[in-house]
């Protein structure tokens, strides 16, 4: 296994980073051609998905759908941000992804997301690449 981490800056409170130019470079400098790696949030308040990566309102769409998806409520954690760690419970902080021919195996559209719920902030995604 070989793990490297990316430091990701966010600039809103939700929003969806595109880390999957990152995640290729991991891969590719695992030297594994054929097998699986994890991209994993180290936060529990940033979650990580894939999504369509080609048009940037995509991104900002689900950011929006996350503001609307979980109404203002009265919260119990004194922190403030329980809708952050809920949002990041319900996409989840790791990815399994195939890795083919050196590379991520991503649909044609697809590409790979930190999902903030709790910025601005500096994160840390882990990659790890597994390989036969």
């Amino acid at each position: 296994m070989k793990v490297q981490e990316i430091p990701v800056r966010t600039g809103e409170r939700y929003q969806f980073v595109s880390i999957t130019e990152e995640v290729r470079r991991a891969v590719r400098e695992s030297g594994v051609e054929e097998g699986f790696c994890i991209v994993s949030s180290t936060h529990t308040t940033a979650a990580i998905t894939v999504n369509e990566d080609y048009d940037p309102d995509v991104g900002r769409d689900l950011a929006a759908a996350c503001r609307a998806l979980v109404p203002e409520v009265e919260w119990q954690h004194a922190e403030g941000n329980s809708d952050s760690h809920l949002l990041t419970s319900l996409f989840g902080q790791s990815h399994y992804l195939i890795i083919r021919d050196g590379r991520p195996d991503l649909g044609r559209w697809q590409g790979i997301f930190l999902a903030e719920f709790d910025g601005p902030r500096t994160r840390t995604v882990r990659v790890a690449v597994f390989g036969g």
